[in-house]
């Protein structure tokens, strides 16, 4: 189930348990996990994308196998607010997703997290092919840090 706020998605969660955040791109997904305080997220793995039913398989050992309570979706709004033809893909993705699998989700605004991630990995001096295979899960693991920032 999509909710529409983050302290409606936040109320309709056990008091433990872990999240996982997904920046969803057209030629991968890149995953983030909570821990069970959800205080601090980590980047877990990026899910290259070949088929939706084949996506869902994978999204869903990552569930089961991590005890994942709700998904947060990395959303694409543009720099000036207005939504692009990302966020309809985005949407579909969600409604999509939201058919074959009964979490609570939540789509969060995620500007700024590839840029911010890009430009710590090329201070940080990595090689354009080592930036490439980090990029979406730490992206991914920025995005749902800002969430959980957002609700403590």
């Amino acid at each position: 189930m999509l909710f529409p706020t983050s302290d409606e998605f936040a109320k309709a969660l056990p008091a433990q348990c872990r999240l996982l955040g997904l920046d969803v791109g057209e030629k991968t997904i890149g995953l983030a996990l909570s821990d069970l305080s959800r205080t601090i997220a980590s980047p877990l793995l990026t899910i290259a994308r070949i088929k939706f039913a084949k996506d869902i398989e994978e999204l869903k050992k990552v569930i089961v196998g991590h005890s994942v309570a709700g998904l947060v979706i990395g959303y694409p709004v543009n720099m000036d607010g207005s939504l692009g033809p990302r966020t309809q893909s985005t949407r579909t993705f969600v409604s999509n997703l939201g058919k074959q699998i009964d979490l609570p989700m939540l789509l969060w605004d995620e500007r700024m997290s590839t840029m911010a991630v890009e430009r710590a990995m090329l201070e940080a001096d990595l090689s354009r092919q080592r930036r490439g295979e980090l990029v979406d899960k730490l992206a991914a693991s920025y995005m749902l840090q800002g969430f959980l920032d957002s609700v403590k």
